[in-house]
């Protein structure tokens, strides 16, 4: 049985590669994501055509509203907003159930 978390789903749509910053802003929020009061663990993805998905795992909805809340995390969602992003979508989900699997070698 797995333990009782949550996870949030940022799937996103950036224009085409740009030095906009992008990169350095995302790198912090997951060095600072992972510095908060229980965060899991963080698995990203981004496609050449610009869609990525982002999806963060942690303990309680609590530890996920300090997140949202948090003052260097809500400059960045600003910037997503106004320089980043074309558009996204985010998720709350409660994890009821995972499964692994990973090829022996």
């Amino acid at each position: 049985m797995t333990t009782p978390r949550f996870a949030v789903i940022f799937a996103s749509r950036r224009p085409a590669a740009t030095d906009d910053g992008y990169a350095a802003v995302a790198e912090r929020m997951v060095e600072l994501a992972a510095e908060q009061p229980g965060f899991v663990a963080i698995e990203s993805a981004r496609g050449t055509d610009g869609f990525g998905i982002t999806v963060s795992y942690w303990t309680d909805r609590a530890s996920i509203q300090n997140w949202r809340d948090q003052a260097e995390h809500r400059v960045a969602q600003q910037l997503g907003r106004a320089r980043f992003y074309e558009s996204y979508h985010l998720v709350v989900a409660e994890l009821v159930d995972e499964r692994r699997f990973e090829r022996a070698t």
